[in-house]
This record gives C-alpha cells, sequence and structure tokens, in this order.
C-alpha cells in the first residue's frame, strides 16, 4: 500500500478562556475517519508544487532542512494552506508587497473556493490572479505521524500549528467536513473522554501537547525551537526462524527488536515462540505458555522478576505441566509471590500449584461468580489501587483497571516505566468486554487513568512488547467509541431490537462468523449507552431513549 504524503494544519487563536484551536467535523459518508473532529488537512497534490514561486518568508531549502528531508518541505505547507482555505474557509495569504489582504481580495479568494475544491482552479493559479505570497513563516512544524499498518489508507502526515488570520471567520465546507468548532485543548480532551466527539490518536496526541499553552506565541516559540526528529521509525532488522528480515515500525515485534537490540544486530525474534524465555529489561524475563489460540493469540505470557532467592511470577497462566515445570526451573522453585492480573482461565489457574509447591504468597483480586472465572484462585493478598509491591526486579505499582474483568489488575514496573497489561491491553487486537462482569463504561475510565502514569513500554498478556503506550491508550480509546457511535447509529435506525439483530447493523465490518462474539460487545455497548441516559431496554430489546442528535 502506498503511503500517501499529506499534511495538516492547527490553527490556534487567543482568547479569554486560554488558547483555543479550530476542529472540523468530517462527514458520516467519509470512508476514512466519518464523523471524527479533525484539524484541517489533507494529501499534498502534485500542483501544490507549482507555488514554489509564491512563497514569502522562507523557501523549500531552509523548510527542508527543517523536516529532515533533502527537498519538498514546503510542498506540505503548501498543501496545509490550501486545505485550510478548502475545508476551513480561511486565507493564510498576505499581498507580494508584504501587506494584509485587503477585504476586496479576500471576497474574491473565497468566491473561488468551490473552484479550488473541485480542481477547476489551483492554489499557483490563485495566488496569480490575486497577486498573493503564502507566508510560510507563520507556520510552524510541529509533529510527524505515518498512518500505522493495517489502516485501510496510510499517510505520511506533517503537523504545523498557526495562529489564525486576524478579522476571518471559520466556515465548514457543508461538504467534507460538516461543523466545525473553537476548543480549548482541555475541553476537546474533556469531549474525548466522555464520548461527545470523536478524535483519531495524533489529533488527541496534539491537543495534548497544545493543552501545555495558553497563548498561540508560546505554541509558535515552542514549535520553531523543538523541531521533531527525523525518521524516528526506520526499519530494524530481525530474524524469524532462521531468516533475517526488517520490521517495519507497526510490525507487531518492532518496539521489542528496537529495545532488545539496539546495536541494530538482528539477534531478536520476530516470532512468539513458547516455553522460549525472552529477557526483557534487566530481572525480568517473559515466558509464553503453550496454549495459542483465537482467544489466547500466540500464548499467554507469564512474567518472572527478580534474581535468585527472590522471585515474582506475573499471570502463571494454565496449570499445563510444561508451562509450570518451566516457571520452576528458571525461578529454582524460589518464588516468593505469585501476582494475578486477573481471574480468567488462561492466566491464573497456575498460581495455585505454584502456592502448593513453592509456599509463593498469590496477590491479586477473588475471582467474581461466573462461570468463565477461575475459581480455585485464593488471594493471600487483595492489593489496593495505587498500592507498591517490592519485587527483585523494583516497585510494583498496582493499578486497578477494571472492564475486561471487574478484578482485573496492572501492574507498573516503576523503575523501567514497564506495565504489565494483563488483558487490559492485548497486541493487535480489542478485548472483548463480556457482560455482565465485562463493562465497557469501567473499561474506557480504566483506559484514561494509565494516561496519568509515565509509562514506555506496555507489557501484555499475549503479544510482545509494546511502545508508545499513551498513543495506543489513544487508539483504543477512540475505536471504543467509534464503534459505540456506530452502535447507537444503528440503535436509532433499527430499534426497538435484540442485540443479535443489531449486530450485522453495527458489526458490518466484522466476518459474520465472528458476529455472535461481536454480540457481546455489542451488548457492553448498550450497557454503556443505558447507564448515560441515551438507550433503555424492555425485555430483550434495546430502544433509543435521547433526543435524536441532528
Amino acid at each position: 500500500m502506498d503511503i500517501r504524503p499529506a499534511a495538516t494544519l492547527a490553527l490556534t487563536r487567543n482568547t479569554a478562556n486560554g488558547l483555543e484551536v479550530l476542529l472540523l467535523q468530517r462527514t458520516w459518508k467519509a470512508a476514512f475517519l466519518p464523523g471524527f473532529y479533525v484539524f484541517p488537512g489533507g494529501a499534498v497534490d502534485a500542483a501544490d508544487r507549482d507555488c514554489l514561486r509564491h512563497l514569502g518568508g522562507t523557501d523549500d531549502q531552509t523548510v527542508s532542512r527543517t523536516m529532515s528531508l533533502d527537498e519538498g518541505g514546503a510542498d506540505y505547507m503548501v498543501a496545509a494552506i490550501r486545505e485550510c482555505l478548502e475545508e476551513a474557509g480561511l486565507v493564510l495569504a498576505r499581498h507580494k508587497d508584504g501587506s494584509p489582504l485587503r477585504p476586496q481580495a479576500l471576497a474574491a479568494i473565497l468566491e473561488q473556493r468551490k473552484a479550488l475544491f473541485e480542481g477547476s482552479l489551483n492554489l499557483d493559479q490563485l495566488c496569480q490572479q490575486q497577486d498573493l505570497d503564502l507566508p510560510l513563516d507563520q507556520l510552524a512544524y510541529l509533529s510527524h505521524w505515518v498512518t500505522p499498518v493495517g489502516a485501510p489508507r496510510r499517510f505520511d502526515t506533517r503537523f504545523f500549528v498557526c495562529a489564525a488570520p486576524d478579522g476571518q471567520q471559520a466556515c465548514h465546507d457543508g461538504s467534507e467536513t460538516i461543523d466545525h468548532v473553537w476548543l480549548t485543548p482541555r475541553q476537546a480532551l474533556d469531549d474525548h473522554q466522555n464520548g461527545r466527539r470523536l478524535f483519531g490518536p495524533p489529533t488527541l496526541r496534539t491537543l495534548r501537547l497544545l493543552q501545555d499553552f495558553d497563548r498561540s506565541e508560546a505554541v509558535l516559540a515552542y514549535a520553531h525551537a523543538n523541531p521533531p526528529d527525523a525518521e524516528a521509525a526506520p526499519p530494524w532488522p530481525a530474524r524469524k526462524g532462521d531468516k533475517s528480515i526488517e520490521l517495519e515500525s507497526g510490525s507487531p515485534a518492532y518496539a521489542e527488536a528496537r529495545k532488545l537490540d539496539p546495536e541494530r544486530s538482528g539477534r531478536t525474534s520476530a516470532a512468539i515462540v513458547a516455553a522460549q524465555p525472552v529477557s526483557l529489561a534487566p530481572g525480568v524475563l517473559r515466558v509464553t505458555a503453550d496454549n495459542a489460540g483465537l482467544m489466547t493469540g500466540p500464548g499467554t505470557n507469564s512474567y518472572v522478576l527478580g534474581q535468585p532467592g527472590d522471585f515474582t511470577v506475573i499471570d502463571p497462566g494454565p496449570a499445563t505441566d510444561a508451562h509450570l515445570e518451566q516457571l520452576l526451573t528458571l525461578t529454582g522453585g524460589n518464588i516468593r509471590q505469585v501476582l494475578v492480573t486477573h481471574t480468567h482461565r488462561d492466566h491464573s489457574p497456575a498460581a495455585r500449584v505454584l502456592k502448593q509447591q513453592t509456599g509463593a504468597r498469590l496477590i491479586g483480586l477473588a475471582p467474581p461468580a461466573e462461570a468463565t472465572q477461575d475459581q480455585t484462585f485464593v488471594p493471600d493478598h487483595q492489593p489496593a489501587d495505587g498500592e507498591l509491591i517490592a519485587t527483585g526486579a523494583g516497585d510494583l505499582k498496582v493499578i486497578h483497571t477494571p472492564g475486561h474483568a471487574s478484578n482485573h489488575l496492572c501492574f507498573l514496573l516503576t523503575g523501567e516505566q514497564m506495565l504489565f497489561s494483563g488483558d487490559h491491553i492485548m497486541q493487535d487486537s480489542t478485548v472483548v468486554i463480556n457482560p455482565p462482569d465485562g463493562n465497557m463504561s469501567d473499561y474506557l475510565g480504566s483506559l484514561q487513568k494509565l494516561l496519568l502514569e509515565d509509562l514506555r513500554y506496555i507489557a501484555p498478556g499475549h503479544g510482545f512488547l509494546i511502545g508508545h503506550p499513551h498513543s495506543v491508550v489513544d487508539f483504543l480509546t477512540t475505536h471504543r467509541l467509534a464503534r459505540e457511535h456506530k452502535v447507537a447509529r444503528a440503535l436509532r435506525s433499527h430499534g426497538p431490537a435484540s442485540a443479535e439483530a443489531l449486530t450485522p447493523h453495527a458489526y458490518d465490518d466484522v466476518p459474520a462468523a465472528l458476529h455472535p462474539l461481536a454480540t457481546r460487545s455489542l451488548l457492553a455497548h448498550l450497557e454503556k449507552l443505558r447507564t448515560d441516559g441515551k438507550a433503555r431496554q424492555d425485555g430483550q430489546h434495546w430502544r433509543w431513549s435521547a433526543p435524536i442528535p441532528q
């Protein structure tokens, strides 16, 4: 799949409420991010290169150097200015003599907006007609984002920031964008957390950066002084079996290979191999049980922390002879404590056996009274949220993260900033939220808690180490809220109906064979909508119970 160059522009303004930023809502008919709120932006067009003769305040060589490119950096800025005019109706230009846009020129440019959008006029021609320069010196390079592998479309996007032009009024185009709003970054993030508006991960990342500033001038000064790093995620060598390969940044094993092999020797494995211990950090081993499957991926990860004479095991996994024997061999039987993230049967049953054979103390929350839970797990200690547990590898901070299971815990190895996430966050898969013990409202709230923690890596219950934890949390939250909007639309259009009848409409992008499983997640969304006062249940049928959004 080709990765298209693209540009995005965060337009800011100073207000009595502090810094505000312009956000546009994409049409619900869009193939990519329908209904999401975004900054003005889009793909770089070949015709944007023709505008080099209209640059003001800088040149392509200077801009490209800032963006760590040989050439073509100005193309991104020109695209950002063009998209700003097309989508938001704001004109970032001045006359060739350096004077601000005169009212009659501004009116003439806005009259050409539709022609620019439709392609019958390009920005170079418009600049010639109105004798304009494009003030690239007013834009600052803020960040760089490449769409992860697996998305339906992939973009290599440069994010810029600019103060909105004085005296102009934003106006969405009514086609690609159907609404616009000025919000402080904090208001936008609150809207995201509460499900009032949808935002994608790169937009959320930018909003979090902007929330630290009170004035446009301060943002621009920061961006000019701190350009993003060049090529943040180059291909990384690894091995798969006996074969040497190159891992792209979106590959499951990428973050782990980059952490464990900084010299780029290619020694790390691009596959999870059951019973093969992997050293993730000083005093931290991962060993994967041989229980691969649809719900367990490559198998359940057990983590062994510590040093000879003082070992801690996190999620001992299933009570299979081979896996138990390996845990006992790796530790010499010197296991002081066993921690359990939750009591689903692929994570905790071996705890009871390890206690019997080593006298280890069992730490975790008692299992809920459900058939899917491991009732053999009887903890010696039920830790509180925020409690610190000492191990031979350093302190673990306990974080209560209900949602996938009401008794779910994550453990943060504070020195390494490594989060043992159990099934709260899994690699390349969203977790099942299965009522009644699974709760979507709790799950989203638990994700938000992780944004308050200082994290570098996630060590999941299934899969490799995961990098960029906060971006992963943003992705998961956005995915869940986008699905909630789809469930709500299905309910408004096809309700009253049972959860089973709504599933084909809310999960039309999921194979029919998986619809029984999808129905459980849909039910979790419906229960959240009921908690939010937007849906109600009458027997087996659900109906929308809030005002219909316009």
